[in-house]
C-alpha cells in the first residue's frame, strides 16, 4: 500500500476520526507518511466510519471542497454555448434534486426531506427570497456609497409564505381585489450599529426599489419552450 501512495503523483487528503471503529488511526497514519507533498491531514472529531451523521457528513463534504478547488480546474461549460442565463438539470440523486450552473458556479436545488427530497440545497421558493434578500443588500450598499454615508454592516432576512390575499392587512396593493392565497415576503434589514429613524425610513424606500423587489412586485411575462427530441427534429418525409 505504501508503495502505491507514494507513487500516486496527486495531491492527497487523508481523513480519519479519532472515533472511528472500523478503521484505526495506524491505517490513516501510514498512508499520510507514505504520500508526497502536496497532502493533508484532517481529523473528524466525533464522526463514524460511515458519516451517518448529517452534520458530520456536511462538515467533510465542506472541507473537501474547499481544499480541492486548488487542484480543481473550472469545468468547461456545459451549456454548449455562450448564451447568458442559467441552466438546471436533474442529477438523478434524489427525487428532486437539480445541479444549477450559472456561469462557473455550482449550486444545488432541493426540497426538504419532508417534501420528499434530500435537504441538500434551497428550494425554489428559497432562491427567490435569496435573490431578493441579495439584490436588496447590495442596492442599500450602492446607495450608501452614493451618498457617502457610514453605514455598517447591511444584513437582510427573508421570509416567505402563502397567505389568504383578503386577510392580509400589509399586503397593499398586491391583495386588493384578489381572491383566494398570495405570495407574501416579509424582508427585515438590519444595519450594524443601527439607524436614525429618518435614515431608517430612506433605507425601506430605497429597498423598494431594489430590482428584484421590482421583478416581483409587477407582472412579468414567462415565455416557455418545450424541445424536440433529437429523434424528432426530423421527419421522415425531410
Amino acid at each position: 500500500m505504501a508503495e502505491r501512495v507514494a507513487s500516486l503523483g496527486k495531491a492527497l487528503l487523508v481523513m480519519h476520526a479519532p472515533l472511528d471503529r472500523v478503521v484505526g488511526i495506524d491505517n490513516a497514519s501510514r498512508i499520510f507518511q507514505a504520500a508526497k507533498h502536496p497532502k493533508s491531514f484532517v481529523s473528524l472529531d466525533d464522526a463514524d466510519h460511515l458519516l451517518s451523521d448529517a452534520g458530520s457528513a456536511a462538515y467533510a463534504a465542506r472541507v473537501i471542497a474547499a481544499w480541492a478547488s486548488k487542484y480543481v480546474a473550472d469545468a468547461p461549460s456545459e451549456r454548449g454555448d455562450e448564451t447568458v442565463g442559467v441552466l438546471v438539470r436533474e442529477t438523478a440523486q434524489g427525487k428532486y434534486q437539480n445541479a444549477v450552473v450559472v456561469g462557473r458556479h455550482r449550486l444545488i436545488a432541493d426540497e426538504p426531506v419532508v417534501a420528499g427530497g434530500l435537504d441538500s440545497g434551497p428550494t425554489p421558493y428559497d432562491y427567490l427570497a435569496i435573490a431578493l434578500g441579495a439584490c436588496t443588500s447590495m442596492t442599500l450598499r450602492v446607495y450608501a456609497e452614493h451618498k457617502k454615508l457610514a453605514l455598517g454592516r447591511i444584513s437582510v432576512d427573508v421570509r416567505h409564505g402563502k397567505v389568504a390575499a383578503q386577510h392580509c392587512a400589509d399586503c397593499g396593493a398586491a391583495a386588493e381585489g384578489r381572491e383566494g392565497r398570495i405570495d407574501r415576503f416579509e424582508r427585515t434589514i438590519r444595519v450594524e450599529g443601527g439607524v436614525d429613524a429618518a435614515l431608517r425610513d430612506k433605507l425601506r424606500a430605497i429597498a423598494d426599489k431594489c430590482p428584484v423587489h421590482q421583478t416581483l412586485a409587477s407582472a412579468s411575462a414567462i415565455v416557455t419552450k418545450v424541445l424536440p427530441s433529437a429523434a424528432a427534429t426530423h421527419s421522415p418525409a425531410d
